[in-house]
């Protein structure tokens, strides 16, 4: 066969695409602007809730996600973004400030520093459990990771995010409705490109009828200028570490919330996993996708952005799109770091209505937790055994009855700690798994290929 029949042969997208250049620059340019997409309201959402800067909040996620794949050798096709699991934390440490009306929307500029310290320090508990994996070996370690420990926790991942996907439908369900039908149908009949940019044609689409129906407001984008430097000194983690009660009371109140973010971390790495059909928990290795979260946090807290995680968003497109090159995900963070300096595109960005956001996010959330059962499933973990299913059934419990109830919080030395309901779900799992007789997983770091999705090589 000549080169030029090689080059035109038609791409069959069935398989899923593990080298994106072969669509082509400008269709990979378009892929990467849709998984900037995927990310971008979740991500800005952090920022908006905490009274951080969404622009430094972009910067952070950009960087953090080439440091991660520098990290990573390029290998692992994950975003990193805001993390929702460090909203209580900051609502502690930094409350919003209320305004003339009584309404809670000022930053709490002199504490957000402290908050963002604590963020910082968090990170480099990941950089210490990756350590560990490293001195004993990943096999041992994973055994307190089987299947059925984090088959749940992918699902529970997905129906912790469900209500917030719901809320944002709520505001709008005729522009959720649009978005998320434009999705379904490029995926299901869509050909060629229209079948690998759902989330985008989404997007776009009910964006014009938002347009039509008078519901854009465009004021704040003639307001902004064209650039602008992202990082904001008064938020800056570098600055708030002083030994001051302040900051210790930020560490105590911030830095137990990595459990529940490296648990959510070993369970979206084993989500990309399962849909990418690769295993990324023994290649590159855990060590190494800890260290890279790990360390995007802490270099986060320090510019004064929100706390970093593996973005399930990008893993529901991953799965959508069957798209699977991280050169896609890294011109993504490219796209974020740029514009980050241009707060007229932040303006722009803020005016997509929450119904648009909610009608994306209800595919790709509800994708997460598919994502998690299909874990359980290709694993044939057997829930008739009472082992299974007990860890099973309280790790599902306690991560939406808990995330219901605001976490879990006491004092230690008089200091409030609140663990999420997912790192309470996490803990209780591990724990159950270690103490009740019958663990018999073995992970095989073995030289098997093709068999990543379920895990067992």
């Amino acid at each position: 066969m000549s080169e030029k029949s090689k080059n035109t042969a038609p791409i069959d997208y069935s398989k899923g695409i593990y080298d994106a250049r072969t669509l082509g620059t400008p269709r990979v340019l378009v892929l990467g602007i849709q998984h900037m997409f995927a990310m971008f309201g979740a991500t800005v959402l952090v920022p908006l809730i905490t009274g951080l800067s969404v622009s430094t909040t972009l910067l952070c996620a950009g960087l953090g996600t080439l440091l991660f794949h520098f990290l990573c050798k390029g290998k692992v096709p994950a975003f990193l973004g805001s993390s929702f699991a460090y909203l209580g934390g900051f609502a502690i440490v930094a409350p919003m400030l209320p305004d003339a009306n009584g309404e809670a929307t000022i930053a709490n500029t002199e504490m957000l520093s402290y908050a963002c310290a604590g963020v910082a320090f968090s990170g480099l508990l990941y950089v210490l459990v990756s350590g560990l994996i490293s001195v004993f070996g990943i096999r041992r370690i994973m055994r307190f990771f089987p299947p059925i420990v984090t088959g749940p926790i992918i699902i529970s991942i997905g129906l912790i995010l469900a209500p917030s996907a719901i809320s944002n439908c709520e505001t709008n369900w005729l522009l959720a409705i649009v978005a998320l039908g434009v999705v379904i149908i490029c995926n299901i009949w869509g050909k060629g490109m229209i079948k690998i940019l759902p989330i985008l044609l989404g997007v776009i689409a009910s964006y014009i009828v938002a347009l039509i129906t008078g519901q854009i407001d465009f004021t704040a984008i003639s307001s902004a200028s064209w650039f602008g430097f992202p990082i904001k000194a008064e938020a800056t983690g570098l600055l708030a570490i002083d030994g001051s009660p302040e900051f210790i009371s930020a560490l105590f109140t911030i830095m137990p919330i990595a459990l529940a973010t490296m648990m959510e971390h070993i369970g979206d790495i084993a989500a990309i996993s399962a849909t990418t059909g690769k295993n990324y928990i023994r290649d590159p290795g855990i060590n190494r996708t800890l260290l890279g979260d790990g360390l995007a946090t802490t270099m986060a807290g320090l510019l004064g952005g929100p706390a970093n995680t593996t973005y399930g968003e990008n893993t529901g497109v991953l799965a959508l799109t069957k798209i699977y090159d991280p050169l896609v995900i890294r011109l993504a963070a490219c796209f974020a770091i740029l514009l980050s300096f241009c707060p007229k595109f932040e303006a722009i960005i803020n005016t997509i209505p929450a119904g648009i956001i909610g009608g994306i996010s209800f595919v790709l959330y509800g994708m997460i937790s598919a994502i998690g059962v299909r874990n359980v499933v290709e694993n044939k973990v057997d829930l008739t055994n009472s082992r299974n299913l007990i860890i099973a059934a309280v790790i599902l419990v306690s991560a939406l009855g808990f995330n219901s109830l605001g976490g879990l919080t006491f004092s230690v030395l008089g200091i409030s700690v609140n663990l999420s309901g997912l790192a309470i779900a996490a803990i209780l799992g591990i724990l159950l798994n270690a103490i009740l007789p019958g663990n018999d997983y073995e992970f095989d770091d073995g030289d098997g290929t093709g068999e990543g999705a379920s895990l067992r090589i």
